[in-house]
């Protein structure tokens, strides 16, 4: 069978395949995948079993757009019967008693939620390891898949699902996708419902789905957002794209690869749009004090309400020790935000579409970064995925689509960004991008 929701749903609800056999061929291939990237946090091998049963029962199952399709749930948000642990020692076991609204939404599309994929500590790095492993990227296993949605990124570039949940605060659907040669989106505010107890990082971070294809992606965006018109991706005519490669924090170099992967889009966009080289007017305080402020206070509403937050990385009570240090200042205060959406809506004035490197550089490698300082953990994020940053600061969609491999295999990607409510151009240029140059959908492991 052809391994994509797009194909599995059209299958089961055709009656040429079983949700329950979907799951199988799932769970057969997480099996032929294990130890290769450690994505998995918990596989619910028979409660998915059993919701699969429930799917092929019912009545409404040629109506359904994800009829039994298998997918991947990060875990920070709650599915009932698991526990959520958020990549820490510091939270509850206890098994969740009810499903987060996309959860519901998902199932209710007919997916079968085969398990929960892991994460960074309180979701706050760009690498995905913890006290519970270290999760590798299935292009390069020494290489981290990126974070913090790296371990739905993981299984579903190994091929054990063809999509998953994500969520993205400072990049952390697009980095993911980026290092693993995926499509991600990252909704504007309030596309997706977020139904947290949080303020999600102050209101930068949002839900989203990854996936290996264009149409994939918008399928399960169109069930994330309730609003199945997203699923219909046309691709536009002649729009204004910008091409910039320079990253918006001084002195953070772009490789070679990563800075081709963006001028090649343009060439490639310049068959059918406008293209012209140009750069948003980055303020110099974007990604320190502003990006800063609202990074590390938003984790620290997050970690008072661990369990036990003595028992959180030593990192992460740095981390978020600044941030209670800066709310107690009055950080974040409303300015600089408001003047960094002003510059960007300057910028897209006569630009509709904004094209840069979704990366810097290479993934860093898969290690216990969980076991060093903040500093360095810190350092290591900042030069290697400063690009995705701006746009949740700004609150405005973005996503990342494949543009090729590096010189070592390694997949390389671009951003697209697009003024407020423009998702749909975003998924119809990505689209666009994948019909004139596709790409290996998923890494040979």
């Amino acid at each position: 069978m052809e391994w994509t929701a797009t194909a599995i749903s059209a299958d089961v609800r055709a009656g040429h395949l079983t949700a329950r056999e979907a799951l199988e061929e799932a769970l057969a291939r997480i099996e032929r995948t294990a130890g290769v990237t450690e994505g998995w946090q918990v596989v619910r091998r028979e409660a998915a079993r059993a919701e699969a049963d429930l799917v092929d029962a019912r009545a409404d199952r040629d109506a359904l757009p994800l009829a039994g399709v298998p997918v991947a749930i990060k875990d920070n948000i709650p599915v009932a019967g698991e526990p959520m642990r958020c990549g820490s020692r510091a939270t509850d076991d206890a098994l969740q008693p009810a499903d987060h609204l996309l959860v519901r939404r998902l199932r209710d599309a007919g997916a079968v939620v085969v398990g929960l994929t892991r994460v960074p500590e309180l979701c706050i790095w760009g690498a995905t390891d913890s006290a519970f492993g270290i999760t590798r990227n299935p292009w390069d296993t020494s290489r981290t898949p990126g974070g913090s949605s790296g371990g739905t990124a993981a299984v579903v570039a190994a091929g054990d699902v063809p999509i998953g949940h994500g969520n993205d605060g400072m990049g952390s659907i697009r980095i993911p996708a980026a290092a693993c040669g995926l499509v991600g989106i990252k909704p504007g505010r309030g596309v997706v419902p977020r139904d947290t107890e949080t303020s999600a990082w102050n209101d930068m971070a949002e839900q989203g789905p990854l996936a290996t294809t264009v149409a994939d992606t918008a399928l399960m965006f169109s069930v994330l957002a309730g609003d199945p018109s997203y699923a219909q991706v046309e691709e536009p005519c002649r729009l204004r794209i910008a091409i910039s490669t320079k990253a918006p924090a001084p002195g953070i170099p772009v490789a070679a690869a990563w800075r081709a992967a963006a001028e090649d889009t343009g060439r490639l966009l310049a068959q059918v749009h406008e293209v012209a080289r140009r750069t948003p007017r980055y303020p110099a305080t974007l990604m320190t004090s502003t990006a800063l402020a609202l990074w590390t206070t938003g984790s620290a509403e997050e970690a008072a309400l661990l369990a036990a937050p003595s028992l959180m990385e030593r990192r992460n009570k740095v981390h978020t020790g600044l941030g209670r240090a800066l709310a107690g200042r009055g950080l974040p205060t409303p300015g600089p935000r408001e003047a960094w959406r002003r510059i960007a809506e300057e910028f897209f004035q006569d630009v509709d579409v904004l094209v840069t490197p979704t990366l810097a550089q290479p993934p860093v490698k898969a290690r216990d970064w969980h076991r060093t300082g903040w500093t360095r953990t810190m350092l290591a994020n900042a030069r290697y995925a400063p690009f995705a940053a701006p746009w949740n600061v700004a609150g405005w969609p973005a996503m990342s689509v494949p543009a090729g491999l590096d010189a070592g295999g390694r997949p390389v990607g671009v951003q697209l960004v697009g003024r407020p409510g423009s998702e749909r151009t975003l998924l119809g240029v990505a689209a666009q991008i994948e019909r004139l140059r596709p790409w290996q959908r998923v890494a040979p492991v």
